[in-house]
């Protein structure tokens, strides 16, 4: 991977949202400077909401998702969409002929519908430090949600509508307790270029090569160490993962050709596995027994994931790999690729690959599955996300179309809530998007012959367990207005024998 920061690169397409006059203040702006150090998040979200915000509500009325004011602008969004395609230019390092790439490329159906459009925030900004790596978001529940904002790790929550500052990795940082027999560094201003959160441990990486962990549930940090004093030793990739005998592990891959293994309780280290090319991106098995590697090579590898031994290897991408995924079946595995690819193979049969998914003008910087198998969600660096449906071999897929670098994507454990990082000096946000239920409007159904009174109490009983699930801090929740709005129930007549609800 090239070891240069974001900052180091110019911009690919000009961008029409610099002008002045809608530029915001200071305070609301993404400053990726070193003088921003702390966090700048402000918690106040009425007197924010209207001017950075947008709701489905909003939307559903014309709003843009993202609040760009296009009836300001002197171009319409399908002109500057449409410009931005042929303007956009795609970062390789390998020039390989490619014309015979889109003959390989499922033609899927870009018009379905299965996450829709919930909410987008400017009060937390995903920011990038390099240009390649976009794993700077995780999802811990439909709710929790981190991400990287300069020198911050943030905590936003959807249900709450408000963020808070994690970790602050400018500062000198060292772990809260020393452990026996294990060496730690203490670090200060680090840039962390990737990181992931699994249950309660969040793992960061850097880009001198510094590892991070850190329990959400107490103050300070675990551990903290520099992988490598080399000078080509950026952090690529953090993986958490448990092995084949359950036992949970931290997986580290570098710039330096080597990839790491820590044990998840004690962070003592357990092995190191050497290759041939610099380690982009490594991902384990669901059974925690296969291992893939994928780096600065068009060839990806299989490895046993508890000795390194390399077992089988991935050949059809043209360029350098930088994502992968596996399905929660352990049979199927996504590799995302500069050439502007994705592919899919059966790890039963590596001779070539089942199925290969086309983007619309970049690499494929970030793949994930839902927890159910049933999504894939795989992230150009800008622009589009494009979210899959495993059931119809990836024929159907639904198109998200926006503006913006993609910082990292996530799902929700419970596959409800699809998240998107859009890293932007001024629409940086945080976007929203929930699962598309279509027994959603069962009630009028049901509804349809009963007597007014029963439709009545049937409609209150479904408000009170919503009020259920949101109310999680009474003491909080009724000192917020915003939150109650969100669970008002309007009863509408739909005519004789129907009733309709809406959230």
């Amino acid at each position: 991977m090239d070891h240069f920061l974001t900052n180091d690169l110019e911009y690919v397409v000009n961008d029409p949202f610099e002008d002045d006059f809608f530029s915001e203040d200071e305070s609301q702006r993404n400053d990726d400077s070193d003088d921003v150090i702390d966090s700048d998040f402000e918690d106040d979200y009425e007197s924010s909401k209207p001017k950075t915000d947008t709701s489905a509500l909003e939307a559903r009325k014309g709003k843009d998702i993202q609040g760009i004011p296009w009836e300001r602008l002197n171009f319409t969004r399908d002109k500057y969409r449409e410009t931005r395609l042929k303007q956009y230019k795609n970062y390789e390092n390998l020039s390989r002929p490619r014309l015979e790439l889109q003959k390989e490329c499922l033609e899927a159906d870009k018009g379905q519908a299965f996450y829709d459009f919930e909410f987008n925030t400017r009060l937390v900004k995903s920011t990038i430090v390099h240009f390649q790596l976009r794993n700077l978001l995780w999802a811990t529940s439909k709710h929790d949600v981190y991400l990287m904002q300069n020198y911050s790790v943030m905590h936003w929550s959807s249900l709450l509508r408000r963020g808070k500052e994690v970790l602050n990795v400018a500062k000198p940082i060292a772990p809260t307790r020393q452990r026996p027999g294990l060496l730690s560094d203490s670090l200060s201003r680090v840039q962390i270029s990737t990181m992931t959160v699994k249950d309660n441990l969040m793992v960061a990486g850097g880009f001198q090569g510094e590892l991070i962990c850190k329990y959400l549930d107490q103050p300070g940090v675990a551990f903290c160490k520099k992988m490598t004093t080399g000078e080509n030793a950026i952090t690529n990739a953090v993986d958490v993962y448990l092995n084949h005998n359950g036992a949970m592990r931290i997986m580290v891959a570098n710039n330096d050709a080597q990839v790491r293994v820590f044990d998840a309780e004690t962070f003592a280290s357990l092995n190191c596995f050497s290759f041939n090319w610099s380690v982009n991106n490594t991902s384990v098995s669901p059974d925690g027994k296969l291992l893939a590697v994928l780096g600065d090579s068009a060839e990806c590898l299989i490895a046993d994931a508890n000795s390194g031994k390399v077992t089988g290897s991935l050949k059809g991408h043209l360029d350098y790999s930088f994502a992968s995924a596996w399905h929660p079946d352990g049979q199927i595995l996504a590799t995302g690729n500069q050439d502007t690819t994705c592919r899919l193979w059966d790890v039963r049969n590596l001779s070539q690959s089942l199925a290969v998914l086309k983007g619309n003008m970049g690499a494929i910087r970030a793949l994930k599955f839902t927890s159910d198998g049933k999504f894939l969600a795989m992230a150009e660096p800008a622009d589009f996300v494009h979210v899959f449906d495993t059931q119809s071999d990836y024929l159907k897929c639904q198109e998200i179309d926006l503006f913006g670098e993609i910082a990292g994507i996530s799902f929700s454990p419970d596959t409800e809530a699809l998240f998107v990082g859009v890293a932007d000096r001024t629409y940086g946000s945080l976007l929203e998007f929930n699962r598309r239920r279509y027994n959603f409007y069962l009630d009028s159904h049901i509804l349809v012959g009963l007597p007014l009174t029963n439709q009545v109490l049937y409609i209150l009983i479904k408000a009170i367990f919503s009020v259920f699930e949101l109310l999680v801090d009474e003491s909080i929740w009724w000192k917020k207005k915003e939150n109650l709005s969100r669970v008002a129930v309007f009863i509408r007549s739909s005519g004789p024998g129907g009733v309709e609800l809406q959230k």
